[in-house]
């Protein structure tokens, strides 16, 4: 069930907590020691289908940092992989598909799978999940699961790996009209499949992920891949959403994705009272310090937080979170040292 109360959830119902809650995109992960440490001669993909490790690994940042949300530790192309399209995830690369997605046969190829069958097979996410909330739900902290967006999820598919401007992915989008609606209305329902087993097993709230649709033009975003993430936000009624993406700044606005999304994440380059400016007074806002600024002195980053959870306040409520994740140079006393203060203002 859903912590209704919790500050969190709150925020994304609209109302404004006393102190606004906190939690670190990418808080699971590399920046703790303790999480290096478990992870020793495990890869990546085994770790998250792992039930007891992934839960452990979501909780690690929950108790150390005081946070005010876990945040599932997982990937985004774990459905892909319950699914079984061929993919490993390369130490310092990212995804990597054996098997591209590059033409219509190939889409036809791949979305010749029933999204149901990563319902039948979720059930390591299931347990990771309800190991998860077992040890945090009693504290009232609550659980955000997430999946990734259809366009980031073709983008890496289209691209067989990482890329700087996702140029097959966007080609397909003019070249092949009907393929690419085709691999994105596919890749929406496997995410929509993966948010439900998260959401059936404990989640509060959710998060889609769409780290790399700043590449895209506004005109591109809206006929090509905003009808296919409001498609997987449309699916989740029990739990409130939020929409997340990177260098979405010109076109923030339809990230609301038409009121689908009941929180928006904005990256560190807009300022949060301009963005509140641009959704609306009704949507909660999440972000937007800057990552780089963990490596600034102490006195540098208060300031910088402050200013954000200042500008927040034209919100109709506001989750403080980074602009992006946390890199994993990060000292994790940092993350702490955030945490309180923003729980002192």
């Amino acid at each position: 069930m859903a912590l209704l109360d919790a500050p969190l959830v709150s925020a994304l119902r609209g109302d404004r907590p006393a102190t606004a809650p906190i939690w670190f995109m990418r808080q699971a992960g590399r920046s703790l020691p303790e999480y290096r440490d478990l992870r020793v001669g495990t890869k990546m993909l085994d770790a998250c289908l792992d039930p007891e490790m992934a839960a452990e690994i979501t909780l690690q940042p929950v108790r150390r940092h005081g946070v005010d949300a876990g945040v599932f530790f997982s990937d985004i192309v774990v459905p892909l992989k319950l699914a079984g399209v061929e993919v490993e995830i390369a130490p310092g690369r990212g995804p990597v598909f054996a098997d591209p997605v590059r033409t219509a046969d190939d889409v036809a190829r791949v979305t010749s799978i029933p999204a149901a069958e990563i319902a039948a097979k979720a059930d390591p996410i299931r347990e990771a999940v309800r190991l998860t909330t077992q040890e945090l739900n009693p504290q009232g902290i609550p659980l955000v699961g997430f999946a990734g967006a259809p366009f980031t999820l073709a983008a890496y598919l289209v691209e067989g790996g990482p890329s700087k401007e996702h140029m097959r992915a966007r080609a397909m989008m003019h070249a092949d009209p009907d393929a690419w609606h085709r691999l994105a209305g596919w890749l929406a329902e496997i995410s929509a499949t993966f948010l439900a087993a998260q959401i059936e097993a404990g989640a509060s709230a959710v998060q889609l992920f769409d780290s790399w649709a700043g590449s895209l033009a506004p005109s591109d975003y809206r006929a090509f891949v905003a009808p296919h993430s409001k498609a997987v936000l449309d699916t989740v009624h029990a739990v409130p959403r939020i929409h997340f993406g990177v260098g979405t700044g010109p076109f923030l606005d339809d990230m609301r994705l038409d009121g689908s999304a009941d929180g928006v994440g904005v990256d560190w380059r807009m300022p949060l009272d301009e963005a509140a400016r641009i959704v609306g007074p009704d949507t909660t806002l999440q972000g937007n310090i800057d990552p780089a600024m963990l490596q600034a002195p102490w006195p540098v980053l208060e300031q910088h937080v402050r200013e954000v959870v200042e500008a927040g306040r034209a919100a109709r409520a506001h989750i403080v979170n980074l602009g992006h994740g946390v890199p994993p140079e990060t000292d994790p006393t940092v993350l702490t040292r955030i945490v309180e203060l923003v729980h002192s203002l």
